[in-house]
């Protein structure tokens, strides 16, 4: 396997932990998809967080100018899930720190623990598991931008956008490997529905 992983070789590190699935899903937001994924099944096991989170920080180093930053960069995530992929990046690339974004209910907005505080012009890349909407990680953005720090990359493992992602402009994305999915606004919309496909509901 070469430094960075292909898509096949990602696909099937999804495949074989159980990460990537097929079938007929409705995702919180009542879309419904053919695929579903959860990329912390297949960060579980060391060998394949490191082969990830290395490939993807190979893809940062490539950019010189994220690569010069690297002494003063910030790696953040947005969730739970990031985290792993964060710190792999931070290690591989040997950026200065690591930290995250959390919120105790749905409802409520995106903060950072007390006495954290963003350096005027701090260059940060955004980690995470995943883009599907992009909300998340918009939100997160937004929230750095307003305290000073600059924003310089944004860095997945898998991008799956629907027909709802967000666009970030010119912002740098890299991501090892893009899924197309088949998405459907609702259930009144789906063929899947219509194809008498049994449904799963799943978590955000």
């Amino acid at each position: 396997m070469d430094l960075i992983p292909t898509k096949s070789e990602v696909v099937g590190v999804l495949r074989e932990t159980g990460a990537l699935r097929e079938g007929h899903f409705e995702y919180p937001t009542g879309i419904h998809s053919n695929e579903y994924i959860q990329v912390p099944l297949a960060m579980r096991y060391y060998q394949y967080q490191r082969m990830l989170s290395v490939g993807l920080s190979r893809l940062l180093r490539a950019n010189t100018e994220i690569r010069a930053m690297v002494p003063h960069l910030s790696i953040v995530a947005p969730s739970i899930g990031g985290l792993p992929i964060a710190f792999g990046i931070c290690e591989a690339l040997r950026a200065k720190q690591v930290y995250w974004a959390e919120r105790d209910n749905d409802d409520e907005p995106l903060r950072f623990r007390q006495y954290l505080e963003q350096q005027p012009g701090e260059p940060v890349v955004l980690v995470d598991d995943l883009l599907r909407t992009g909300n998340t990680l918009s939100e997160l953005q937004h929230l750095l931008e307003a305290r000073g720090a600059q924003v310089v990359g944004l860095a997945v493992i898998i991008y799956q956008p629907t027909p709802k992602t967000r666009d970030f402009g010119s912002m740098p994305l890299y991501h090892l490997a893009r899924l197309e999915g088949s998405y459907y606004a609702d259930g009144a919309h789906c063929e899947l529905c219509k194809q008498g496909v049994p449904l799963e509901k799943v978590w955000a």
